[in-house]
């Protein structure tokens, strides 16, 4: 049977299995997952989307937008390119060598962790992917302590050296971590407004429009704020004649585009509501321009109130002068003295009729005919 069991075998020996991860990270799994989540509910929608009979365009652009919002917050979240950075390299693999590679260099900065990868060209077989976390103050330093003792190269060592928080007068770590703190705060924020805002654009579209405008102005104070804070000093990492030069990467931009969209589909909702209000409808309302409608029972007792208040206001005796209101209260004893005082033909004993409900006495006579009196 030579041939069918000894795969990957030498010599008749077992199968290696030296190290438990033999392959390059290709991906990130966590933005890979969200995409997957979001990419599922998007297509069920288009699948269902032909069903829909009535404010076709309305409900296709509001579900296209909150997918979008929701997917790049959650992406935004995990993923590790804020602040990205790469180059081309000829340098040393190991510290205190002569032998060089050629390779690129890249730095991933996330939210609370950094990405350093190294891949060699087609004559080296290069392909490191190390993430560093600085979730606690103490973690990245940790982590560089653990890179050094498990002797990675020497330009994903240098780089990482750069993000240790506050140690060798290195200050770019810590400002990098909070940067990232404030935007994670943010995020998370936007994601409570972005929940909020897909329930009430379902009952009450015009709240859903104000927490629109939220969500928006949360996501730009997001990208502002990490703007912001990122380190006075840009940072600029050189290993062997060649320097990283650090840029903001599509997890910015797209926190930026998500809530420059937002905040202009959210303002421009609102003020159509209010200019003309009860102009979007709901999935709710399904007895749409009958007596049992939202808008049909709204509009009603906006003219109840308004008929109420009116004749409040005339009824008010401080809206009347002197004058008025003396000849009101004699008009109004006038009345009452009429209707109480009886008229003179009542006196008189006037014609009196039964009702048109009461029954007429009858008549007998003897011989059993009975006939109405009148």
């Amino acid at each position: 049977m030579k041939g069918w069991f000894d795969a990957f075998r030498s010599d008749g020996g077992p199968t290696l299995y030296s190290f438990s991860n033999r392959t390059a990270v290709t991906g990130d799994v966590a933005v890979i997952a969200w995409l997957a989540v979001f990419a599922t509910l998007y297509v069920a929608f288009l699948i269902v989307f032909p069903g829909i009979r009535r404010e076709r365009f309305t409900t296709f652009w509001s579900v296209t937008l909150s997918l979008f919002v929701g997917a790049t917050i959650s992406i935004s979240l995990c993923g590790s390119a804020w602040h990205v950075a790469s180059a081309p390299i000829r340098g040393t693999y190991r510290a205190f060598s002569k032998e060089k590679v050629s390779a690129t260099l890249g730095a991933y900065v996330g939210l609370d962790h950094v990405n350093i990868t190294l891949r060699g060209n087609a004559t080296h077989d290069i392909d490191f992917n190390e993430r560093f976390s600085w979730i606690d103050s103490r973690q990245m330093g940790d982590s560089f302590r653990e890179a050094l003792v498990r002797g990675l190269p020497y330009p994903v060592l240098t780089v990482a050296e750069h993000f240790a928080t506050g140690q060798d007068g290195l200050a770019w770590g810590g400002q990098y971590r909070a940067a990232g703190y404030f935007a994670a705060v943010a995020l998370r924020t936007s994601f409570a407004a972005w929940l909020l805002m897909n329930l009430m654009l379902v009952v009450v579209p015009r709240y859903g429009a104000l927490l629109m405008t939220a969500c928006g102005f949360l996501l730009l104070a997001t990208a502002c704020g990490y703007f912001g804070m990122l380190p006075d000093a840009p940072l600029l990492v050189r290993v062997d004649g060649a320097a990283l030069r650090f840029s903001f990467g599509w997890c910015y931009w797209l926190v930026l585009a998500a809530g420059a969209v937002c905040l202009l589909v959210g303002v421009v909702t609102t003020t159509l509501e209010i200019v003309k209000p009860h102009s979007f409808l709901t999935i709710l309302e399904v007895n749409y321009d009958t007596p049992y409608d939202r808008h049909v029972i709204i509009e009603d007792s906006r003219g109840r109130k308004d008929q109420r208040k009116r004749t409040t206001t005339l009824e008010e005796p401080h809206a009347l002068g002197l004058g008025s209101r003396i000849l009101r209260r004699l008009s109004s004893k006038q009345r009452d003295e009429k209707a109480a005082a009886p008229s003179n033909f009542e006196l008189a004993g006037g014609p009196w009729k039964y009702p048109d409900s009461a029954p007429r006495p009858i008549l007998r006579y003897g011989d059993g005919v009975q006939a109405p009196m009148w």
